[in-house]
């Protein structure tokens, strides 16, 4: 299957379907020098199918998890594109889940002022959310995606049949973005995880198109890209309050959702659903330390946060808070009638 995202300046190809890690040579123009950004998540065996496809190709490989998201990481994968000697007609293809595709998508737009960048996701996390929509960045400290940019890839390869190697965990963890997704735009969505056995596929493709749909809409999140942050608000804070290896980033934002849900019938299907993918009930948290790290969220401005809001499922309403309301919402928690 292949969807394209149409944007004014620059458009591109999402190719879904199994086996398509087999076909990257089809898919990518590969007669160039290429570095391959991956980290030690990744099984080797996809590392070596996409860089035997690759003639002029070397790898990067980064620790897997979020504190990779960092400046010296940064620096030294750009440190590895001098040493290759790499041009402003060579590539960057990132391989592996969110961190590799932010981290990897940073560098190509940073590089010599932007190099070409490919994305082919080996998480769910990353096929059914970050590898679409050209949102790249990396942490400073504990507050995530403070220094980025708008860097879209130039085309971005789904197989399903890398998460074969993926825990349950991960898979859920990425699953979570997708139920976000339905939530806030479409109910069918989120009545396809309540059926007995999750469709993977139906679930990773409805999710693409829906957030191709909002990104063609809103490519540098002016207004209506900011749904996409459902549940991030509270989800970040969580996230880097509790370190950012305590909980996996689908987690925080899967509770961070709990917190702006008005409807309690709901929420209570949403609970049931968290309960099948056995996710993480929210920890006790103080709240002046969450509060401290809404106010430098990316979607603050001055005393005030644009936050999503979900009373019935499919929709969505956009209301600036001010940071005293976020507080009455933390002091009130996430399981309150």
């Amino acid at each position: 299957m292949k969807l394209n995202v149409d944007l004014e300046n620059h458009s591109y190809p999402i190719y879904i379907e199994r086996n398509a890690i087999q076909k990257v040579h089809e898919y990518i123009p590969v007669s160039r020098k290429i570095a391959i950004i991956t980290d030690t998540g990744v099984p080797e065996k996809w590392v070596n199918i996409v860089k035997q496809q690759c003639p002029d190709s070397f790898v990067c490989t980064i620790p897997q998890g979020e504190p990779s998201k960092c400046f010296d990481q940064y620096k030294k994968l750009l440190e590895e594109m001098i040493s290759h000697n790499m041009s402003r007609k060579d590539a960057i293809i990132a391989l592996g889940g969110g961190v590799v595709g932010d981290l990897a998508g940073f560098v190509a737009a940073s590089y010599m002022r932007g190099i070409d960048f490919f994305n082919i996701p080996t998480t769910v996390l990353g096929q059914v959310d970050s590898s679409v929509g050209g949102k790249v960045a990396i942490d400073m400290g504990s507050y995530k995606n403070i220094v980025g940019a708008f860097w879209q890839p130039k085309t971005v390869i789904i197989d399903p049949n890398v998460l074969s190697t993926l825990s349950l965990r991960q898979q859920h963890n990425g699953l979570c973005e997708a139920l976000k997704m339905g939530l806030i735009l479409d109910d069918h969505l989120v009545s396809l995880f309540e059926q007995e056995e999750l469709d993977i596929d139906a679930i990773i493709t409805h999710s693409i198109e829906l957030k191709r749909d909002v990104v063609q809409q809103d490519e540098r999140e002016s207004n209506l890209r900011k749904i996409l942050n459902f549940g991030h608000t509270i989800g970040h804070a969580i996230e880097s309050a509790y370190g950012l290896n305590t909980y996996l980033h689908g987690e925080c934002v899967a509770m961070g959702m709990l917190f702006f849900i008005e409807d309690e019938t709901l929420k209570q299907r949403v609970l049931n659903i968290y309960k099948k993918l056995d996710l993480p009930q929210v920890p006790d948290y103080d709240t002046a330390t969450l509060l401290e790290y809404v106010t430098h969220d990316k979607k603050s401005s001055h005393n005030t946060v644009s936050t999503i809001l979900v009373k019935q499922s499919g929709s969505y309403i956009i209301k600036e808070l001010s940071f005293k309301e976020i507080q009455e919402v933390l002091e009130r928690g996430p399981y309150e009638k």
